[in-house]
């Protein structure tokens, strides 16, 4: 690097503002309720914790906006600083005219609805945006960064310790980045979808990161999310009790769940039934600290209603299906793929593996049938379920044709 470089580099670190106060919050937020949009990421931890610690804010107005006293368009907030309340940014959540945008915004949003209860509306969401748009399903933002800003992105900083202080330069810079690329980004993806008249379809997307059940994690449902091999009610059942006790238990100490147990252990207890802390110590997969204690007590008592209740969960499995369902499943993948490629919009925004199958199985009540998705693939899912139409096979690519009566 040239001496001339670097002389230009240390300026440009040195120009990084931090909002470090309520008041110099507030005066930033004034300004960008005065903008169309504001650019907005977060950095945060999450390794020890049940809920993530917030530990930087990044903002960008769009550019040229903001006078250079109060630090030009782009800044880091830092939650950390003592003398330092959101309530400025959570009222320019609120505030209609101005779009919040973020890249891949659930877990940003999700830390500020357990904060405040707040999220930022209206919202625009890149990623989401990007799928519309065609660029895939892996709508990363170096990919959008380097094809639509055409700049080059340095991602080294990436896993550091965000809750250390002072940041380094490497960090501060790395911050900046997700914001201030992130305004090229949104003003080409809004066009795009304007000009294709998709905007409706990302505003029903951002619909679901808007709505607040969207951040709720109920302990009765997390047994949802543990996978399992085994169908039958009654061991679902000790699933349900187990992953019950040891979301609540995470929860309530805000540490990881995997702190408590691992889903392979929770499959191990739903499977040998411990009665008594000594059948917990015979376990391979248990953590020491839960064979005794607390946390013992509820696995054993989590055990014990698990066995004795009469309220059994239904597996998926056992609803009921329709001859030849595999097959319908993967013609229905097929007219997925085809819908894909004709739209430019990525499959899996369309429809999941787990909706082609339920279509197949006689499922309706699913969101690939509703709205955009119907109009794109939906209504043609159907008919081809009912035997309306077929696929085929012409000038290298799969088309929709009347079926044959």
């Amino acid at each position: 690097m040239s001496a001339d470089a670097a002389t230009e580099n240390r300026r440009s670190r040195n120009d990084i503002r931090t909002i470090t106060t309520t008041a110099e919050l507030a005066e930033f937020c004034e300004l960008a309720k005065a903008q169309p949009y504001v650019t907005l990421d977060t950095e945060f931890l999450r390794e020890r914790t049940y809920y993530s610690r917030l530990c930087l804010i990044q903002a960008a107005l769009p550019p040229a906006s903001g006078p250079k006293s109060v630090g030009g368009p782009a800044v880091l907030i830092d939650p950390l600083a003592g003398d330092l309340s959101l309530e400025p940014l959570y009222d320019l959540f609120r505030h209609k005219a101005t779009v919040k945008v973020f890249h891949a915004a659930r877990q940003d949003l999700e830390i500020f609805f357990h904060d405040a209860g707040v999220l930022p509306d209206p919202l625009f969401d890149t990623q989401i945006a990007a799928m519309v748009c065609g660029f895939g399903e892996q709508a990363g933002y170096e990919t959008l960064v380097k094809k639509i800003a055409r700049q080059p992105l340095d991602k080294s900083s990436r896993f550091t310790d965000w809750s250390h202080r002072p940041l380094s330069d490497a960090q501060a810079a790395y911050a900046l980045a997700d914001v201030t690329h992130l305004r090229a980004i949104y003003e080409f993806l809004s066009e795009q979808l304007e000009k294709t008249g998709r905007a409706p379809w990302l505003k029903e997307e951002v619909g679901v990161l808007l709505n607040p059940e969207t951040y709720v994690t109920r302990p009765e449902d997390a047994w949802e999310r543990v996978r399992t091999r085994t169908g039958s009610p009654r061991f679902l059942a000790i699933v349900r009790e187990l992953a019950r006790f040891r979301e609540t238990y995470a929860q309530e100490r805000d540490i990881p769940r995997t702190r408590v147990f691992k889903d392979d252990a929770l499959i191990e207890l739903a499977s040998t039934k411990p009665l008594n802390e000594g059948d917990l110590g015979k376990s391979r997969l248990l953590l020491r600290d839960a064979r005794r204690g607390d946390i013992a007590q509820g696995i054993l008592a989590a055990v014990k209603d698990g066995l004795e209740t009469k309220e059994l969960p239904k597996p998926s499995s056992d609803e009921p299906g329709r001859p030849g369902n595999a097959a319908l499943a993967e013609l229905l993948r097929v007219l997925l793929k085809a819908k894909s490629d004709e739209t430019g919009v990525a499959p899996k925004l369309i429809a999941s593996a787990s909706e082609l199958d339920a279509i197949a199985s006689g499922h309706r009540d699913l969101p690939s049938l509703t709205g955009w998705r119907a109009e794109v693939f939906g209504h043609d899912a159907l008919r081809l379920a009912a035997g309306e139409i077929a696929l085929s096979a012409r000038d290298g690519a799969v088309r929709v044709v009347v079926a044959p009566h």
